[in-house]
């Protein structure tokens, strides 16, 4: 329990707008009520991979967690941290521990297989309600995340997910300690799968929202929002600054 209380909990996933390299900057904005206590309630409804919510949970007296986010893949693994954490460690465990005793090449085949039974099996998969296989489907998005191409999560237009290989020599694919300290901060925070206006339930006067939503394509080429198969162009983009300007009239 001594690791647990004194391990800093950091994003378990690489992911598309992590904000880990300007939490520095990020935090130069935030509310002098955030700092002294004052605001006691913290809603991020674009969690992602979570770097600024657990920057914020760590640094400052916040009492009441609200995250959020509309990729039902994201919210089943940080469900499942919550809840069975240890079970998912062991499961890492042992992916790990047969991935690196492969070759490359029997790396690269291991990946795609996993990769086609993963995408086989989200039909059957239950994402409203926790069940045995979300410790195994939790541990193959974390196996992925650490041995995929630069780390990337995207999905085509099925909602498949299909990046590729990445080659590297010993990844870390289960850092328990990790887990165990996210695990005890997601005990503490309400998790839900949804759009980003669903927060609008949990915000007061005392309520800090942060949003981080999917970047506007600077070019055809350069999409950085294909982390789920729902859109997020210009109309969804006015739609937001409107919801942001409704939240803010309203004291929040």
């Amino acid at each position: 329990m001594t690791e647990l209380r004194t391990r800093k909990a950091r994003p378990f996933l690489k992911w598309a707008g992590g904000k880990r390299q300007l939490l520095s900057q990020i935090d130069s904005y935030f509310p002098p009520a955030l700092k002294n206590g004052t605001l006691g309630r913290y809603v991020e409804p674009f969690v992602g991979s979570g770097a600024v919510f657990f920057h914020v949970v760590q640094t400052y007296p916040v009492k009441e967690l609200f995250i959020a986010d509309i990729n039902p893949e994201l919210i089943l693994a940080y469900r499942t941290i919550e809840q069975e954490v240890d079970a998912l460690i062991t499961e890492l465990e042992q992916i790990e521990a047969r991935y690196l005793a492969l070759s490359e090449p029997q790396r690269k085949a291991f990946y795609y297989q996993q990769r086609d039974i993963y995408n086989e099996e989200k039909e059957a998969i239950d994402f409203d309600t926790f069940q045995e296989a979300w410790v195994k489907r939790a541990a193959q998005l974390i196996f992925f995340n650490k041995t995929c191409y630069n780390g990337l999560f995207r999905v085509n237009s099925r909602g498949e997910y299909n990046v590729p290989f990445g080659r590297y020599k010993n990844p870390t694919i289960c850092d328990g300690p990790n887990l165990r300290a996210i695990s005890d901060i997601l005990g503490r925070t309400q998790i839900h799968y949804g759009p980003y206006t669903l927060c609008a339930d949990f915000v007061n006067e005392d309520t800090l929202v942060y949003f981080d939503p999917p970047y506007r394509p600077i070019s055809d080429t350069a999409n950085f929002t294909a982390y789920s198969p729902h859109t997020f162009d210009d109309p969804q983009q006015l739609a937001l600054a409107d919801f942001y300007r409704h939240l803010d009239e309203q004291g929040a």
